[in-house]
């Protein structure tokens, strides 16, 4: 009798545990067409917000084209879905089971026979507006520049022309987390108005447009405010014509970490 529940536990543990690992192996080849379309509906859900309903970018990055620089195979496209990626604002796929995950990845994956769309500008004349307008002081590229904005490096990998247009005529519309525009006001009369770098109950840290840190006690203030929506970065409408902003679009399209 002990030997038949031996058995049947074993049997039972077995089918658990081919349960709970089929799906860690590549699935999308055997994928149905109502398995990509659940797939795209789930996409529209929970990813299309920061790629786009059709994934062709906006807050993230692009994932219609044959290769993703991050996800060389399915199951690496699997593995990003599911885990997320540190470091970065690609969050886990908490609410979505093994099978939908799959059935996500299967559709990006049918994407990529789609076209990636030819950006107007020169890459080589966006380089040079780059340099003219002196955006190495506030950004960083292969460690050159300053940090009082995004590191731009891979921008291109993480961002699409679109978002990256926007940041250019309206960067308070495309402010990335973790830039958040606070105005203080001490008691003494201060003002200061920078990002803020670090805040508790008691106090907050700001990094102002010359790059200056302060820090305040929160009971020192007379006017505290967080500016959503808003940016330090100056808008380049009117400053940069349609042509010399595809350019520079162009080149920061084409940032994607090489050296």
């Amino acid at each position: 009798m002990k030997a038949g529940w031996r058995a049947l536990f074993g049997f039972a543990l077995g089918a658990i545990s081919l349960g709970m690992s089929s799906p860690a192996q590549d699935q999308i080849s055997k994928l149905t067409d109502a398995e990509i379309l659940r797939g795209k509906q789930l996409f529209v859900g929970h990813c299309a917000v920061c790629h786009g309903i059709e994934a062709t970018g906006g807050r993230g990055p692009a994932l219609n084209q044959p290769k993703l620089r991050r996800a060389a195979d399915d199951r690496a496209l699997f593995q990003i879905i599911k885990n997320g990626i540190d470091g970065t604002e690609m969050p886990d796929a908490w609410q979505m089971n093994e099978h939908e995950i799959w059935d996500v990845a299967g559709y990006v994956r049918s994407l990529s026979r789609a076209q990636a769309a030819k950006l107007a500008g020169d890459p080589a004349k966006g380089k040079k507006l780059y340099e003219s307008k002196a955006c190495a002081s506030c950004h960083i590229i292969q460690g050159l520049g300053d940090s009082l904005g995004p590191d731009l490096t891979d921008v291109g990998t993480r961002r699409s022309a679109a978002y990256l247009r926007e940041a250019l005529l309206d960067p308070g519309a495309s402010a990335p987390e973790g830039f958040l525009v606070v105005t203080v006001v001490a008691r003494d009369g201060r003002r200061v108005r920078g990002i803020r770098v670090n805040e508790d109950s008691f106090t907050i840290q700001l990094r102002d447009a010359a790059n200056q840190f302060h820090s305040f006690r929160k009971l020192d203030l007379g006017e505290f405010k967080k500016e959503f929506g808003a940016s330090l970065m100056p808008s380049y409408r009117g400053v940069l014509n349609d042509s010399e902003i595809e350019d520079l679009v162009a080149y920061l399209a084409g940032l994607r970490g090489e050296r």
